[in-house]
């Protein structure tokens, strides 16, 4: 089946753009497009993103596996790995590689629970 080619009745709506109306339209447009994309980014992580996230902060591949599967397990994965170390830290005022290896040892993952719980960001 081939599509109608209706681009006739499709530009006499933009015919009497200029070209700077033409050129916002497109923007428009394009973010209509996208949007759906910046919001999957914003609210959508995976292991691998967030294994990324702890080697760029310093800790060993070992430390970020740990970290990593603990966050599943306690499904806090969506928070971020990275944010779970962070947040501890600012929470136990601690270095940050110091919270990361507690938590790459099982601690302070109840203290992080009840933060969250208790709407904390």
């Amino acid at each position: 089946m081939q599509r109608q080619d209706d681009f006739p009745e499709r530009r006499v709506q933009l015919a009497a753009l200029s070209d700077a109306e033409l050129k916002e339209r497109f923007w428009q447009l394009t973010e209509q497009v996208v949007q759906p994309l910046v919001e999957l980014a914003r609210t959508y992580t995976s292991p691998s993103v967030e294994r990324s996230v702890l080697l760029r902060m310093g800790f060993s591949s070992i430390q970020a596996k740990e970290i990593i599967d603990k966050c599943v397990e306690k499904g806090m994965l969506g928070k971020g790995a990275g944010h779970a170390v962070w947040r501890l830290a600012q929470l136990e005022n601690i270095a940050y590689l110091e919270a990361g290896r507690h938590l790459a040892q099982g601690a302070g993952w109840d203290r992080l629970q009840e933060f969250w719980q208790m709407g904390g960001e």
